[in-house]
């Protein structure tokens, strides 16, 4: 099984979706004139902009629900993992594309708010599905990515963020697998039968604070050790460069690995942000992009630089060559994953730091899981909007359960292997899709900063920017 995987594995993840992926976010924010650098400010004002509804959530709830998403063991174990097989050089590979990212997040999720819809119980839905079919008018496409999400956050990647879970409780403190397993099947399962409000209320609560807390350990573990930052930013840069002779043989592997662990952890132009995006309660989409976009900076900019500082800075970490030769083994017989981070840690903070990475992987992982959920059930809502299979539900949540049990047991290598093949299958049929329907977000930009300039609250109205099947904003 492992063979035909890697096999999968290489084939999706080839050097064209790198491209791809680098391409199209350089290309979106050159159309956008770099709105993530230009809109900074708007950005940090919205974040609280919005209120909660009967049909959707606030804006804020709306960007925790994106960051329990993109925050997870992408950023801790994803970063060591990066490391190992790419280098350090890989870690500025996930600062380029979360930067050139930003963009790509603006308008996908900016469409996702244009092509909205209440589903039958009245709560906002919408996505990469529902926008292939109203602004590309190729309903068999959208079908296509509903499934294959479906099957990537129902059945694929929540099986990653499970098993980082269950090496890091096994680490810290000789928990079983099974034991982990079981407390994440009972909780998962509590949270995913409330609906999308509960999930919102969760994440809202959950990702600020598991956020600060491990950026405040980052910052401590920084201060007693500020006098390395200048060398681990130079490690960094020599390594993506070339001009660090020891990570030369995996100069080009620091690309693949950077761009690839980027996207899995920020998830920009993967399709999963524009999930909790459209079921903002805003006045203008693009309100909801600006929030979008910085999201994915909060994510790698700040979370992922984070980990890699920690990890860096110690020289905790293993990096191997293409062939599986050790360049650097400092932590020998560990594989990549949340024991990088839980050794850097615990160096710093002996006694405690391997149990405190253990409990921020618990809350990152736990609440990617829950995010996952909401975005399958988002697809199977858009499955079942003509014709209802009540089934499927059902299916997707004792589905998602086996995942994790799954995940739990199994090896990190097959597991992150098989989260790879979802992310990538996403990626592609997203990324393709938005180059294709980008105008309605371009326009809605740039009418939502012609209302700001002209001093006005911006309202949307798709009649008089000539979008068409946006039914929910059109006035009755």
């Amino acid at each position: 099984m492992e063979a035909v995987v890697g096999l999968l594995n290489d084939l999706i993840w080839s050097r064209a979706l790198i491209a791809l992926c680098l391409g199209a976010g350089l290309y979106f924010s050159i159309r956008t004139r770099f709105m993530q650098v230009r809109g900074l400010g708007e950005m940090l004002r919205l974040l609280l902009d919005g209120k909660e509804s009967k049909a959707g959530v606030s804006s804020f709830q709306a960007l925790a629900m994106s960051l329990s998403g993109r925050v997870g063991t992408g950023n801790i174990a994803g970063v060591a993992t990066a490391i190992t097989f790419g280098g350090p050089g890989a870690v500025f590979w996930m600062w380029v594309v979360a930067f050139l990212g930003a963009s790509t997040a603006y308008v996908e999720s900016t469409l996702a708010q244009i092509y909205k819809e209440k589903d039958d119980k009245g709560q906002y839905r919408g996505g990469p599905a529902y926008y292939i079919e109203k602004a590309m008018g190729q309903r068999w496409y959208a079908w296509i990515f509903a499934l294959a999400t479906v099957i990537a956050t129902g059945f694929l990647l929540p099986g990653v963020q499970a098993n980082s879970i269950a090496i890091s409780m096994t680490e810290a403190w000789g928990i079983a697998p099974t034991v982990t397993a079981a407390g994440l099947v009972v909780g998962l399962g509590m949270i995913i039968f409330g609906g999308v409000h509960r999930i919102a209320h969760f994440t809202q609560l959950v990702v600020p604070f598991m956020a600060l807390a491990y950026m405040l350990v980052a910052l401590v573990i920084l201060f007693l050790n500020i006098g390395k930052l200048p060398e681990v930013v130079g490690l960094i840069l020599g390594s993506a460069f070339g001009t660090e002779a020891a990570f030369g043989a995996v100069l080009g592997l620091a690309v693949e690995w950077g761009v690839k662990r980027g996207i899995y952890s920020n998830e920009a132009g993967q399709g999963t942000g524009p999930h909790p995006a459209a079921a903002a309660e805003v006045s203008h989409p693009a309100k909801q992009g600006y929030v979008q976009a910085f999201s994915v900076y909060v994510d790698t900019l700040l979370v992922c630089s984070a980990t890699a500082f920690m990890i860096l800075s110690t020289g905790l970490y293993n990096v191997m060559d293409g062939a599986g030769n050790a360049i650097v083994e400092a932590l020998p017989g560990v594989e990549a994953g949340p024991g990088y981070t839980q050794a850097a840690v615990e160096s710093f903070l002996p006694g405690w730091g391997a149990g405190f990475v253990a409990v921020a992987l618990l809350f990152f992982a736990f609440t990617t899981i829950v995010a996952y959920y909401y975005m399958a059930e988002t697809n199977i809502a858009y499955i079942n909007r003509r014709v209802q299979r009540p089934w499927m539900i059902l299916l997707l949540r004792l589905g998602i359960l086996a995942a994790v049990t799954y995940g739990t047991v199994r090896s990190a290598g097959l597991a992150w292997a098989l989260g790879d093949i979802g992310v990538g299958l996403m990626a592609w049929l997203n990324i393709v899709a938005i180059l294709i329907i980008q105008r309605p977000a371009l326009k809605a930009l740039k009418d939502y900063e012609t209302q700001k300039k002209a001093g006005k609250e911006p309202v949307f109205d798709p009649d008089a920017l000539e979008i068409k099947n946006a039914d929910f904003w059109r006035k009755s």
